[in-house]
């Protein structure tokens, strides 16, 4: 089983390039397969409690979260490993230039010899779209077209494509990308919405704050769109992060029973789990988490 991690967003902490070479220096040596990052361009001091994981529509943050930009923070983390993948845990996708990202994410694939994935979500705040100038009705619809859009760069050569919001005709994304396919899109979100999304396009499905029961639930509707578009569905791989529904939930073997009853490819695991918020207690986590996973099988 692949295991994930999510570092400590902390301010003083997460932007130190020495606190960074030891994370990753120490990943390595415990055999974690990737190293995720979260995203917001910004939040505004007073937004409408528009957050879907929480009953007061709030996000679990205080004043010393930091959420550096992630593909400059993946970038700097990866070059000190020559093995560990990096990813977006999520980038709000609906939020950028489709092309732009589509070449930042070529140039970062080739830096890491293919091993770079692209988590996404549609976001919530929308006081972030408004200072952005995105419409936020339209999120998911551009967030549909900027997929298929990154796809025709990657994978076209000269590359054309005509949507709602975008249309190029006959371009070339000078910089090639190492994985065949282009780089995988995990399609992050908990809602049917978000597991159809993963269905049709995604090369994965990352639900956050679900229970095994409902993941099951949107596995199926996964399922039904995967084959509605003519895809496999289990080319779509599921990550699951068992501590966004219960704190410490890859410690419970009951729990992560549970989960593993469906075509889990990758436990995601954060820091602030750890009996300590510091580099050893995320190495204690990562193997406690391992035995559980071994005492299942997995």
């Amino acid at each position: 089983m692949k295991i994930g991690v999510i570092p400590l967003f902390r301010r003083g902490i997460v932007c130190d390039p020495d606190w960074i070479a030891e994370l990753v220096a120490m990943l390595d040596e415990e055999d974690v397969e990737s190293l995720w990052g979260v995203e917001h361009v910004l939040v505004a001091e007073n937004y409408k409690p528009n957050y879907p994981y929480s009953a007061d529509g709030r996000m679990p943050t205080d004043e010393l979260t930091s959420m550096p930009d992630p593909l400059a923070w993946l970038t700097f983390a990866a070059a000190h490993s020559r093995r560990i993948k990096v990813a977006t845990g999520v980038l709000i996708l609906p939020q950028y230039s489709p092309v732009q990202l589509a070449k930042r994410l070529a140039t970062l694939d080739q830096l890491t010899r293919g091993r770079v994935m692209l988590g996404v979500g549609l976001g919530w705040q929308e006081e972030e779209y408004a200072a952005l100038n995105i419409p936020f009705a339209e999120r998911g619809r551009r967030m549909d077209e900027n997929i298929r859009a990154m796809r025709a760069l990657w994978t076209q050569s000269p590359a054309s494509f005509e949507g709602e919001f975008l249309r190029f005709d006959r371009v070339f994304c000078d910089v090639p990308v190492v994985q065949p396919g282009g780089v995988p899109i995990i399609v992050g979100g908990s809602t049917s919405a978000a597991a159809r999304r993963a269905g049709r396009l995604g090369n994965g499905f990352y639900p956050y704050v679900i229970s095994p029961e409902d993941l099951a639930l949107r596995m199926h509707e996964l399922e039904a769109a995967a084959q509605e578009a003519g895809r496999d569905p289990a080319a779509v791989e599921l990550t699951v992060w068992p501590g966004s529904w219960q704190f410490r939930g890859s410690l419970d073997p009951e729990l992560m029973r549970r989960y593993l009853t469906l075509p889990v490819g990758r436990v995601m695991i954060a820091q602030h789990e750890g009996d300590t918020p510091d580099i050893p207690g995320l190495r204690t986590l990562i193997r406690r988490t391992r035995d559980v996973l071994g005492s299942l099988g997995a």
